[in-house]
């Protein structure tokens, strides 16, 4: 038989020969940056259109024009959400794990599985995957996060799950700050499993900053600044074990070395302006843009301002670290 006749006859029955096939190699993905003038503009205008009741959540996705599918990156994404003073984002829960930070207003509250967890700018609220969550705003302006998701990993194993809850509003349980007092200085007295998915916690913006303050005088790396990691307060692990928050500052004028790794990463402009050499361009930022820098792209960071800037990201080292995937190189 000849090998065409072979080809032919494996191909009529839904079968390939290996033969005529080549190992594909990693395929390299393109940067992107989103302006926060049109983000913010298109978020005041859905809050005046699109009423709470409406959708499940008044949120703005972020599209990369370089992938097949609605998001910034093919494992995490970010949107950003809008809740008008007195309105309710109704409980729901998913198995998407989910981070909000803060980005514009205070006077809201998160609730996570029965704890109120206050909201400024500059928080981090951790909602891990099958908790219970809505939103409220209380004040008398509108609040905008940054919601961080695992939501294009999870889809792509085909397990995404999503539940309503039985009213708008789930029941507080726990008083607020409980989870600071029970997690934030010591280990839970006993071994929970649901811990490793991660759990609800704040991290408060004030403790935030002036952790990366002392730090910034003596832990600098050279290739991300003064950088510091969330971890998950229960197991002093990655934050999720998808995903990783992390929140960097550079000093007036700072700018690192050239480095590239295996995991993707989402990065928020929290204060100041500066660019970021990814591959063979830049991106030009400023508060409150934000950009992907994709896997295995060499890349540095630059402040061009005398006054500090900060960015805060999530990647998916975390996945790769699990699968024995995870590399780093040095550049030039």
């Amino acid at each position: 038989m000849k090998l065409t006749e072979l080809d032919s006859e494996l191909e009529k029955n839904q079968l390939a020969g290996f033969w005529k096939t080549r190992v594909p190699l990693h395929a390299s993905e393109a940067p992107y940056l989103w302006k926060w003038e049109e983000l913010l503009d298109g978020l005041m205008k859905a809050s005046e259109t699109i009423g709470i009741e409406q959708a499940e959540r008044r949120a703005i996705q972020l599209v990369s024009p370089h992938l097949p599918i609605k998001s910034p990156s093919h494992t995490l994404q970010f949107s950003f959400s809008i809740v008008n003073p007195g309105e309710v984002a109704r409980a729901h829960r998913h198995n998407m794990a989910a981070i909000r930070f803060v980005v514009q207003g205070k006077g809201a509250y998160t609730a996570v599985d029965g704890e109120k967890f206050p909201m400024a700018e500059g928080d981090l609220i951790l909602t891990p995957n099958w908790t219970w969550h809505d939103h409220h705003n209380e004040s008398e302006d509108p609040i905008i996060w940054l919601d961080g998701l695992d939501g294009p990993l999870i889809r792509s194993l085909n397990v995404l799950f999503f539940e309503e809850y039985e009213k708008p509003e789930q029941p507080v349980t726990r008083e607020t700050g409980e989870s600071l007092s029970r997690l934030g200085f010591a280990r839970a007295p006993k071994k929970d499993e649901t811990h490793l998915r991660g759990v609800p916690f704040r991290y408060a913006w004030q403790d935030t900053y002036k952790a990366l303050k002392t730090m910034s005088d003596s832990e600098r790396d050279p290739y991300d600044g003064t950088l510091l990691r969330y971890i998950n307060p229960a197991t002093g692990g990655f934050t999720y074990p998808t995903m990783s928050c992390e929140i960097q500052l550079f000093k007036a004028r700072e700018k690192t070395r050239i480095h590239r790794h295996t995991s993707t990463a989402l990065y928020h402009v929290f204060k100041g302006r500066g660019r970021t050499a990814v591959g063979e361009g830049h991106l030009e930022w400023k508060k409150g843009d934000s950009f992907v820098v994709p896997l295995w792209q060499p890349h540095s960071h630059e402040n061009l301002s005398d006054e500090e800037a900060l960015l805060f990201s999530i990647n998916d080292r975390p996945v790769m670290e699990a699968l024995q995937l995870y590399r780093e190189e040095a550049g030039n």
